[in-house]
């Protein structure tokens, strides 16, 4: 059985000591409740007296100030040891009397990118042509994956080339709607998760039990205030579901947004002196799961290899056509398709309950979670209602 290990030193930016970090823990007893807090030497600091929810952290003219400047003069309070914090998380042993880490957003809306990869863009063809069966993924990516990965791997989205390339593809009875938002002038962004659903590390992640073709997606999440400036990012597990998009790309919500099926963090860097747009560009993520049944599976994802730049992304997703007053994290696609056997020949890989995935990028550190199905993990119920009356019953509002 492998085993979830959440050690502070492991799960943190590899340069931590001078990194800016914000988050969420739950902290108990009659006055607790979801806190939002900053990192600093080993310590969660509470900053719930100087602002009270992720959101309007991020929404405020200058977060980075704000954090620092409530550190350094004491608005801002140590609650909890960060080890401590860390290691209550894990869900086989979290103690609900003591802190433990929640994902880092609370009010935003939840958003994702879609096919922004070439390698992803040749997967979602793949699922749509085999109809969401695994049984014929292997032979339909033998058959026309090389012929439209070599073709759409130099094409600059939405430019005259992959126009000509769309009319190409359509002739030869080779288009699809993955296509489409692969390399035409609009992005695909939808709605990954409701606010308050992520979860975060060392917590279960969940799959449908009537899922036989599913995966982890390992990204980037931009964090992004209500006027569409990035101000920071951290890691996201956006888990699919292949087989339920693959029969319909109509079934993107059942596929995507389903019980604890959305995981964030373990903390939002924010862009400062040491962090800039242009780190989150350059960003190495690498996955690894690990399988009750021996299996192992590594995979890496380079943000550097992404068709449209990130900033344009998030213009896509929030712009005068389309606002959001408490900010956006937007999840911004992967380069990791994994298609490695795990049981049959040619039936590719699929989770199994029990699978400890681990998502890891040395700028942002690293997002532990154990798979199970969605029906086997405790139901969301904190909502956004549920937020208003704590902060309000703690004097916060």
């Amino acid at each position: 059985m492998p085993v979830m290990n959440l050690p502070a030193s492991s799960v943190l930016p590899q340069d931590s000591e001078v990194a800016t970090l914000v988050g969420r823990a739950w902290l108990p007893g009659r006055s607790g409740g979801p806190t939002l807090v900053a990192l600093r030497e080993g310590s969660l600091y509470d900053l719930s007296r100087v602002t009270a929810t992720s959101s309007s952290l991020l929404n405020a003219a200058n977060p980075l100030r704000l954090v620092r400047d409530s550190i350094a003069r004491g608005w801002a309070k140590p609650v909890a040891d960060l080890e401590a914090a860390i290691d209550n998380s894990h869900c086989d042993r979290r103690d609900p009397t003591k802190t433990y880490i929640l994902a880092p957003c609370d009010l935003q809306a939840i958003r994702a990118c879609g096919v922004t990869f070439v390698s992803s863009m040749v997967e979602r063809v793949i699922e749509e042509f085999s109809k969401g069966d695994a049984n014929k993924a292997d032979s339909i990516r033998q058959s026309i994956g090389d012929e439209i990965g070599a073709e759409i791997r130099t094409i600059r989205p939405g430019s005259p080339k992959a126009m000509k390339l769309k009319e190409s593809l359509i002739k030869r009875d080779l288009w699809s709607p993955y296509l489409e938002v692969g390399i035409g002038p609009d992005a695909e962004v939808f709605n990954k998760a409701q606010p308050m659903s992520a979860v975060g590390i060392g917590a279960e992640i969940g799959i449908r039990n009537d899922s036989t073709w599913n995966n982890p997606e390992p990204e980037v999440v931009l964090v992004v205030n209500r006027v569409g400036t990035t101000v920071g990012a951290t890691l996201g597990n956006d888990v699919n579901l292949r087989d339920f998009e693959g029969r319909s790309a109509l079934l993107l919500g059942k596929a995507k947004d389903n019980n604890a099926s959305c995981a964030i963090g373990p903390f939002i860097r924010l862009f400062d002196e040491n962090y800039s747009a242009d780190d989150m560009r350059r960003t190495h993520i690498e996955v690894l799961v690990s399988g009750s049944d021996g299996f192992r599976l590594e995979g890496i994802s380079d943000l550097s290899a992404i068709s449209r730049d990130p900033l344009d992304l998030v213009g896509q997703a929030i712009n005068r056509t389309h606002q959001y007053p408490d900010g956006v994290l937007l999840f911004l696609g992967t380069q990791f398709a994994p298609i490695q056997d795990r049981d049959e020949a040619g039936k590719g890989f699929t989770h199994k309950r029990g699978d400890i995935v681990s998502i890891s990028a040395r700028e942002l550190g690293t997002l532990i979670n154990r798979v199970n199905h969605c029906d086997k993990i405790a139901p969301w119920t904190f909502g956004v209602t549920d937020l208003m009356r704590n902060l309000s019953r703690r004097g916060l509002l």
